[in-house]
């Protein structure tokens, strides 16, 4: 029996919705003034379009007057809060430099900056009420957002409504940006007054949920906070990435999903109370209310709670039709309210996702009903499917990739995400009342969790789970065409079997060649330079998926994905040539899902924060540390490493740790390649001098330094290098690296790589010589 016709869904707002979109995105970059001239075009035009125009047009007329009208609401929008940046007395106090006292009110969870040497950073955002001269002058009262950047301790703890009173420098925001300002500040602020209740109370639950999930593993006690509230400081960067790569990032934060099913259950037993519609809706709202102060009104929880209060416009009004106007107009006056929206790929996949779910995913299930299927799994296929086709050509222009396992990954996880956020929401409240009973039900929900993490964690290791694709705005507009065109003509029986046949064929056919050649890493590599923007992460191969890695880059997240890349799942050695924050800064990331057995380091004190963030986290891992010298040997698997230098310390040089690198000569399958570390002219120098030419001739050159000027010509010539790699940044500030260098090695017959240019790049053994593979564009 076919299901009864549908009726058509109302879109009326649409347009209005686009229009608003759209010209907040474009006045965002634009000045005030522009931005009114915008919007004053805009409304004019709707004017004109609404009172003239053809009978036979009349459709298309109110399309573009709705269009026209929500563009000129939303660049008028857009420029009144760009104007609030752009006050002058404002500009004029950011342009002087000049130390100010600022007044204002804290709006989200002070959020650390990882990665960094030493103690963590910490971003505030705040709004600014009032800012003046520390030297004296008549204050600037305005209600403009800014951040505050401080690595002083006391803005941790801070609770959002909190009124602070601090001193710090006014610098200028990023282009694009709604917030007037960065604030950045040394000292503690001074606190004025206390949060409201709600915020105190909501503090408290968060903070016994963390402590509720202490106790259980690192994964599954970091996603359930995130899962539950938004709270993902403990959450697992790996797996952040994890879930990101098998299209369930959604579910790693506060997101729709969770507030339906919070909702559903609180309908459910006022249902059974008897509770009418009108009523219904009221309750629920009650809770929804609640549960944004709980997991904070930020921007990702408000767009959550519109969303879920779309469906509670359809249940007062008993109108399922008003859900789509209602998505339409809970999306306008988000960004109506907040511009800066437009440019969030969050808000984005948020409205699509769900406008996949109202309009797409009826037809789709009730036409699986029509076919046979079994009511429970034609909504378990659909509803994933609807999501993943609406947010595709988005995710695609983000990742550069099209995911083959989105789909299924979303929908074997289904049964798992209610029980987990439930459990969550229970041993949040427990926490408050009765600790061991929060305890126990976070370890009931960890369960659920830990699917969570099982399907993200295999899922992102299939082979060919996701298709290469064009990335950017280009990108995203080709796969939404597509998407488009897909649907409109897949009404007809013929397209869809076409379709199905020829992408099942480009599947199975493209399958066995990633498989069998996924072109990374490429065979019988020797040594990686990875890409991490400027700084230095050398892999050198073990064999059976171990390494021995020199140096972690600025940042964790470049060099595990590097390793992660290559299939590394033991680090048998991690070697740090010296402490400053372009070697260590990403150390975290060298110890993310996989056991180091040994750190060795140079037995030099500087920088001192660097040389503390190792030894922390080499600590946590209880992973042995020590320093070594020269004539220290390590062998494993076929690798063989020879410590050369520092011979002795070096004082008063140009930079005293550079110059006291940890420089080694690796041995493996034949050929020798020769780490420099940060080294300048001083070292390098002595190197030569001391142990001569034989000592550190060599196959592979990793340039010293990410190729400065800084170079000694005698080792360079003593080297004599078949290839020389050069890890440093895309447009650096540094000037590396030096083009008379690069010049230099090439005309004494050296193959240079740069991982600026070619991403990733890998020396490798084939047909009796050396070769390089590089992976493409550079990720740091």
């Amino acid at each position: 029996m076919s299901p009864p016709a549908r009726a058509r869904p109302d879109l009326r707002l649409a347009g209005f919705m686009v229009g608003v979109w759209l010209a907040g995105l474009a006045a965002l970059h634009l000045s005030a003034w522009h931005g009114l001239l915008v919007g004053g075009a805009a409304l004019l035009l709707a004017g004109v379009c609404a009172l003239t125009g053809a009978a036979w047009a009349r459709g298309l007329r109110w399309i573009g007057v709705a269009l026209a009208l929500g563009a000129g609401c939303g660049a008028v929008a857009t420029a009144a809060r760009v104007s609030v940046r752009e006050a002058r007395p404002l500009v004029a106090l950011t342009e002087s430099g000049d130390p100010v006292q600022v007044w204002a009110v804290v709006r989200d969870d002070p959020r650390a900056l990882r990665g960094t040497a030493g103690p963590p950073a910490y971003l505030v955002a705040v709004e600014l009420e009032r800012v003046r001269r520390v030297d004296g002058g008549d204050p600037v009262r305005l209600s403009a957002r800014a951040l505050v950047l401080s690595g002083d301790p006391g803005w941790r703890g801070l609770l959002p409504g909190q009124h602070v009173i601090a001193t710090g420098k006014l610098m200028p925001p990023r282009p694009g940006d709604l917030r007037a300002a960065v604030v950045s500040v040394r000292k503690p602020p001074r606190l004025v007054g206390a949060p409201s209740w709600a915020q105190r109370a909501a503090g408290v639950l968060r903070a016994g949920l963390q402590r509720a999930c202490e106790p259980l593993p690192d994964d599954s006690g970091g996603l359930l906070p995130g899962l539950v509230v938004g709270d993902t400081s403990r959450l697992d960067p790996s797996l952040e990435a994890d879930f990101q790569a098998t299209g369930m990032t959604h579910l790693n934060a506060v997101s729709g999903s969770n507030v339906a099913i919070i909702l559903g259950v609180i309908l459910f037993v006022v249902r059974r109370f008897g509770a009418g519609p009108v009523l219904s809706a009221a309750v629920c709202g009650v809770a929804l209310v609640g549960f944004v102060i709980l997991a904070r009104p930020s921007p990702s929880v408000v767009r959550a709670a519109a969303m879920g209060a779309i469906g509670l416009v359809g249940l007062a009004s008993g109108r399922p039709r008003a859900a789509v106007p209602a998505l339409a107009a809970a999306a306008a006056v988000l960004l109506l309210g907040d511009p800066e929206l437009a440019a969030d790929a969050g808000f984005t996949l948020s409205v699509l996702a769900t406008g996949g779910l109202l309009l797409l995913a009826p037809v789709w299930r009730d036409a699986l009903r029509a076919r046979g299927w079994p009511p429970g799994a034609a909504e378990a296929l659909a509803v994933p499917a609807a999501a993943q086709v609406a947010c595709g050509p988005v995710i695609a222009g983000l990742s550069g990739t099209v995911s083959l396992i989105a789909v299924p990954a979303n929908l074997v996880v289904v049964p798992a995400i209610a029980p987990a956020t439930l459990l969550g929401v229970a041993a949040a409240l427990l926490s408050a009342v009765w600790p061991a009973g929060a305890e126990f039900a976070a370890w009931c929900g960890h369960w659920p969790a830990e699917w969570l993490v099982l399907v993200a964690r295999t899922g992102a290791r299939v082979p060919a789970g996701a298709l290469p694709w064009p990335d950017g705005v280009p990108g995203a507009l080709l796969l939404a065409g597509l998407t488009v065109v897909f649907l409109i003509t897949a009404r007809r029986a013929v397209v869809r079997r076409l379709t199905a046949v020829v992408a099942a064929g480009a599947v199975l056919g493209a399958l066995p060649v990633r498989l069998l050649a996924s072109g990374w890493p490429p065979p019988g590599w020797l040594v990686v330079a990875c890409s991490v923007g400027q700084g230095d992460a050398i892999v050198l191969s073990a064999g059976g998926g171990r390494a021995v890695v020199v140096d972690a880059g600025p940042e964790p997240d470049p060099v595990d994905g590097c390793l992660r890349r290559l299939g590394i799942r033991q680090v048998v050695l991690f070697v740090v040539s010296h402490y400053h924050a372009d070697h260590i800064g990403g150390v975290d990331g060298i110890f993310r899902g996989r056991a180091v057995a040994l750190v060795v380091a140079p037995d030099w004190p500087e920088p001192e924060g660097g040389r503390e963030q190792v030894a922390q986290v080499a600590g946590r891992a209880g992973t042995p540390a020590r320093a070594v010298g020269p004539g220290w040997v390590y062998e494993v698997g076929g690798l063989r490493l020879d410590a050369l230098a520092p011979l002795e310390p070096l004082h008063g040089t140009n930079s005293d740790p550079n110059n006291n690198s940890l420089v080694l000569r690796a041995t493996l399958a034949g050929w020798t390649v020769l780490l420099l570390g940060d080294a300048e002219t001083e070292e390098q120098n002595d190197l030569v001098g001391r142990l001569g030419v034989a000592a550190v001739r060599a196959d592979v050159l990793k340039v010293a330094h990410h190729g400065s000027a800084l170079q000694s010509t005698e080792l360079l010539d003593a080297v004599d290098p078949a290839v020389a790699l050069v890890s440093v940044g895309v447009g650096n500030d540094y000037g590396h690296p030096n083009a008379s260098l690069i010049a230099r090695l090439e005309s004494d017959g050296a193959r240079v790589m740069r991982t600026d240019r070619s991403g990733d790049v890998a020396v490798t053994v084939a047909g009796g010589g050396l070769a390089v593979a590089a992976r493409g564009a550079p990720d740091g």
